[in-house]
């Protein structure tokens, strides 16, 4: 097993690209990416379809994502030319809850909220990484408290997979302008005030001075928001 640590200072003076292609190399036919189709993802993303097809690209649908969302999906297999693998969570496990609790379980309180994150994603995402050694994410520091500490390469010992944020120390700015140099598609919400964008009944436009993961799960008064995909 690999230390964390020989994997980050490898990849700490590489640009992107270079990550990507030492993680393909180092975790051949292993290496994933999980994408939201958020602004951060995008940027992975085009990096590498244009530069690296070796790593394996994957979505969660819960189910219940925005319509834009779903057209930033389209527009990125008309750009690229390439699959995005999709998994939905068990309908067994969601015709329960809905017949249990109802559609709007989530609202009622932090722990219906997190059963149907588990169900929704959390789930799913085991079953996407199955196989898997490396798993690249778009987290970026700047997103929420909770992110701030976090290295840029972790083990993860729920999924057993080495856990690589290589957008980690990347600002907004930084994000905006890759994507106006390499006009890459981006859903429109975040030109909205959206910037964590997740399902739709739990997510909400941020105002001027919010946090950014204000717009998450708002009803809850929590700052360290998480659906369970990156505990």
């Amino acid at each position: 097993m690999i230390a964390t640590a020989t994997i980050q200072s490898a990849i700490a003076p590489l640009d992107l690209p270079a990550v990507l292609r030492y993680l393909a190399g180092q975790f051949p036919g292993k290496t994933v990416f999980s994408t939201s189709f958020g602004i951060e993802d995008q940027v992975l993303i085009h990096h590498i379809f244009e530069n690296q097809p070796d790593i394996r690209v994957f979505t969660l649908d819960t189910g219940r994502i925005f319509p834009e969302t779903y057209a930033v999906m389209n527009s990125t297999r008309t750009r690229y030319k390439k699959q995005v693998e999709t998994f939905f969570p068990l309908h067994e496990s969601v015709e329960k809850m809905l017949s249990e609790k109802g559609p709007s379980s989530f609202y009622e309180s932090m722990e219906n909220r997190k059963e149907c994150c588990g169900i929704r994603k959390v789930e799913p995402l085991g079953r996407a990484l199955q196989g898997a050694a490396c798993w690249i994410t778009g987290l970026r520091r700047e997103q929420s408290d909770n992110r701030k500490e976090m290295p840029m390469v972790e083990w993860d010992e729920k999924f057993g997979v080495y856990k690589v944020h290589p957008l980690l120390e990347w600002s907004s700015e930084d994000i905006k302008a890759e994507i106006a140099k390499y006009n890459i598609p981006y859903n429109t919400l975040h030109d909205k005030g959206y910037v964590s964008i997740g399902c739709q009944p739990c997510t909400r436009a941020i105002r001027p001075g919010e946090d950014f993961r204000a717009g998450r799960w708002w009803w809850e008064n929590n700052d360290k928001k998480e659906c369970g995909l990156h505990a």
